[in-house]
Formats: C-alpha cells, structure tokens, sequence
C-alpha cells in the first residue's frame, strides 16, 4: 500500500509540472522541486507510523510459565540457641577453713556422692567430741530423774510422802529431757559441720574450671566457687522466638493449652558451630510465660539427649524448627521480585496479557515461597524474563519448553 502511495504522489508531481512548467519562473520550479522533494520523504514515514501495530505484536516476548498446584511443604526455621546442662550446680564450701584435698581434676566425670574437696576437718571434729560428750552427760542427767520419779510414785501411792515430792522430781525429769534434746541438737549441728568438711558431688556430671588450689582459704559467704558441676546427660537448648512466630505457632497447632500444642511439633534438629547437624533429635518442653519487653521475644526450650556426653554446657549452636503447610502452593523465588518490601509475581491473564500480583509468604521452602495470600491453585505465572517486563505485556507462554496457544485463563 505504501509504494502505491509513492507512485501516486510522483505521477501527480510530474504531471503537475508538465502542464505548467511553461509559465512557470525557475525560482518557482526550485521551490516545487523541493516540496516534491519533501513530500516524497514525510509521506512513507508517515504511512509507515500509522501501520505500526502490526510489527509490535510481532515482538511480543516468548516467556515460560507454570500453573500452581497445591502440596505439602515443610519449612525450616532457624534460631540461634545457647546450651546448658541439665542441671548446673556451683560448688560452694559451707564452712569456714582451708583446703586440705582435691580429689578430682577438671573435665573429669563423677558421680553423684563422690567425693570432690577435703577442707580441714580438725576443730569441727573437737567441736563435734564436746557436743556430743555434752549429750551423753545430759541423757545420764535423764536417766536419773527417771529414777526419781519411778521411786516416788509408789511411796506417794501408799501416802508415805507427799505428792507436792512427785511433781517436783517430774518437773526436774522435764527440765533433763529437753536439756537432752538440746544437746542432741547441738551434737547433731556439729556433726553437719563435720560433715560439710568432705565436699561431695550432688549430682552425677561434668567437672568445670577449679580456681583454688590445696591450701586456699575458703569461707561459707565467699563469692567464688570451688568449682562447677554440669549434668549434661541431656542438654537444654535455650532460643528466642519473635512474637509474629509465636503467633503463627499458637494458630498452626491444635490443643487449648500451651503444652498440648508443644506436643504436635515434630522433633526438632541441632546444627553445631562447625555447621555440622547433632545426631539426636531433640523436643521442645516449654515456652516462657512473658515476653521479653526489650526484644519482643519469648525464651523456648528445646531438650535434646547426651548420652555421649558431646555436648556440653556453655556450647552454641542452631536450633532446626520444622514446620508442615498441608496444601501449600509454592512459588519459585526466581518467579518473584521484591520490591519496597512487597513480592511480586506476573499473572498470566486472558490473552496472554502479564500483570503484576502482590503476594505474602509464611516462609520458605527450599528455593520455593510458601504463598499465604495472593494467588491459588490453578493460577498462570510467569518463571523467568521477567526482570522488565511491564505490566499489561502481551506475551507468548512456554510451558515445559513448549510455545502454549493459551495459558490464561
């Protein structure tokens, strides 16, 4: 159509001339010389803009695209947790003195009752022999107000004394029983104090760091402890979860109670400082009654079995916490772009037209998004290309590799 048009345009210019190129002056055929010139170049641009939709249609990009399923997907959360003990007990003196023996070394294993420190047994054991000599001579004290008041009750029963001689060897046998559970106590005091000299193991565990040697002086208030004792046959792993998490937790779960929800979460993994995963799996017990007011957190436990004594007190590691999306649809990470906070994904429409649909995720699984809102089973998106597309692009489907006649809907 376009050369038709020029044909047209040059036939008329020439015979233009011809008919009046005779009363023409030769500045006036200059200048239609020139307009001929013109025309002939504007003309063909211009057609050639007005036919331009044909050749845009022609560009329209070929992208790949998938339709979303729905599925199970598991997501891995991850905290940052420290380990403790299961019971960690310092080991302080209760008496004054120095100390006379140490019968462990640190890192060594002991069980509970073994004995760990001597401290100077000497003036407990003298205050000891003295509470206890005092004991003895308050019981014979005792015995022989029992004496009396055995003599006296038959004579008083027969009138041969007077009562008012009873009631007061009585009084005199009350007065020597509670001199006598005196001494007892004192004598059972001293014996505490003696005992406190053999400092034992309280529970069975790990040895940690002794600051004191044989011959330091160790009082019952000082600061410092003699030494720490761990029992690790389990280890408590101890993490901060956001209160976004611990609302998702609460909702995710089924039970009325913190701790019937505590039981339907799968067991949770360890990872090691070195990157390396524990060989137990571990639950979590509890969760804290309050938040942290300063983190906007809430401290959780998680308890994992140490029957090889690898872990220990005082170790970091990574709490694994898995989560299952029954009916989850999932969308590649390359498929989105993030923008101001916001995801973004491209739709495929009817008529292969792109737009941009906004989504929120629970999280992710693997390279995968786990979609909470936004999009649904069956939906079109495109999968890569998609770094400019525009909204509203009319494009050409790809799906496994193969051009699509139509993956709208």
């Amino acid at each position: 159509m376009l050369n038709r048009v020029k044909q047209f345009i040059q036939q008329l210019a020439s015979d233009l001339v011809n008919m009046n190129i005779i009363r023409m002056k030769k500045s006036s055929i200059d200048r239609f010389i020139r307009f001929r010139f013109l025309l002939g170049i504007c003309l063909p641009l211009f057609f050639s803009g007005c036919g331009g939709k044909e050749p845009m249609q022609k560009m329209s990009p070929s992208l790949p695209v998938i339709t979303l399923k729905a599925s199970d997907a598991t997501v891995e959360k991850t905290y940052s947790s420290l380990l403790e003990g299961k019971v960690n007990v310092e080991i302080r003196p209760q008496i004054d003195g120095t100390i006379q023996n140490i019968y462990i070394d640190e890192g060594a294993r002991v069980k509970e009752g073994q004995p760990l420190f001597k401290i100077d047994d000497r003036v407990y054991r003298e205050q000891y022999n003295s509470a206890l000599a005092a004991q003895h001579a308050a019981e014979a004290r005792l015995a022989i107000a029992k004496l009396d008041v055995d003599k006296l009750k038959p004579l008083v029963e027969n009138k041969v004394v007077s009562e008012i001689q009873l009631k007061t060897a009585q009084a005199v046998y009350r007065a020597d029983l509670a001199a006598v559970e005196q001494a007892r106590a004192l004598a059972g005091a001293a014996k505490v104090n003696l005992d406190y000299t053999v400092i034992k193991a309280p529970v069975s565990g790990y040895i940690g760091k002794i600051p004191l040697r044989l011959g330091s002086v160790v009082t019952k208030n000082q600061n410092a402890w003699l030494t720490l004792l761990s029992d690790i046959s389990e280890i408590y792993a101890y993490f901060s979860m956001s209160e976004n998490d611990f609302i998702r937790f609460r909702q995710q779960y089924p039970g009325g109670s913190i701790q019937e929800k505590l039981k339907q979460i799968a067991p949770v993994s360890l990872v090691l400082s070195d990157g390396s995963r524990y060989g137990q799996k571990g639950s979590i017990s509890s969760i804290s009654g309050q938040f942290d007011q300063s983190t906007g957190s809430v401290r959780v436990r998680a308890i994992f079995p140490n029957p090889d004594g690898l872990l220990r007190s005082g170790n970091s590691g990574k709490v694994v916490v898995e989560s299952l999306y029954p009916n989850a649809i999932l969308v590649p990470q390359a498929a989105t772009v993030e923008l101001q906070d916001k995801i973004f994904v491209f739709l495929v429409d009817k008529g292969n037209k792109a737009r941009k649909q906004v989504i929120t995720s629970a999280g992710t699984s693997g390279k995968n998004y786990i979609v909470s809102s936004g999009l649904k089973e069956g939906d079109t998106i495109i999968t890569a290309g998609i770094e400019k597309l525009q909204d509203g692009t009319v494009i050409k489907p790809i799906v496994n590799g193969t051009p699509a006649g139509g993956a709208g809907k």
